[in-house]
């Protein structure tokens, strides 16, 4: 089957140009921005600028143009939040899981995030961010610490990933790829 899908999606591609949006969301010091810059370029920055409010940035991947809303994670852009996840294809929520004593707190604000109605059955792509160090969580443990198996009103996936050591932004891509929407 992946065979006969790879030249359908081959096909598709000849003749459709595909878009999504996304809203990046999760506490400062994740790595949201640096996530953008992994996929747009492939490059890391060990000195990013926290976001102040927010930054739009479009990204063209084969035939695919992803438009990411990159929010910032400080307390006070947290309301924003649900203004920029409505009507977006995906809510991707990055978490440092090297920084433990955050966790909680990312817990709670993303199970707030989700219980807007305005979000209802959005997919939520959650990566676990900093793997390349060695206090970074297990997947297990992230999913249980999120208490991910909780949510059932939408599509839920989780990644480990680096942006730093570009460990499973292609996987990261492969997922938003196959989640976008066929532009009319």
């Amino acid at each position: 089957m992946g065979f006969f899908d790879s030249i359908l999606n081959w096909l598709r591609s000849l003749f459709f140009k595909q878009e999504m949006e996304l809203s990046l969301v999760g506490l400062q010091n994740a790595g949201k921005t640096s996530l953008v810059n992994s996929i747009a370029t492939g490059g890391y920055s060990e000195d990013m600028i926290p976001t102040v409010g927010f930054n739009m940035r479009k990204v063209t991947k084969g035939n695919v143009t992803i438009k990411l809303w990159d929010l910032g994670g400080q307390r006070r852009f947290r309301t924003m939040w649900e203004r920029y996840c409505r009507g977006v294809t995906a809510i991707v929520y990055v978490v440092d899981s090297a920084d433990r004593d955050s966790v909680p707190i990312s817990k709670s604000e993303l199970h707030e995030l989700l219980t807007k109605p305005s979000l209802s059955g959005i997919p939520l792509l959650v990566l676990g961010n900093k793997i390349d160090k060695s206090e970074a969580l297990s997947k297990q443990s992230l999913v249980d610490l999120l208490e991910l198996e909780t949510i059932r009103d939408r599509e839920v996936c989780c990644y480990m990933i680096s942006c730093k050591d570009s460990i499973n932004i292609d996987v990261v891509i492969d997922w938003l790829i196959k989640h976008s929407k066929t532009a009319g």
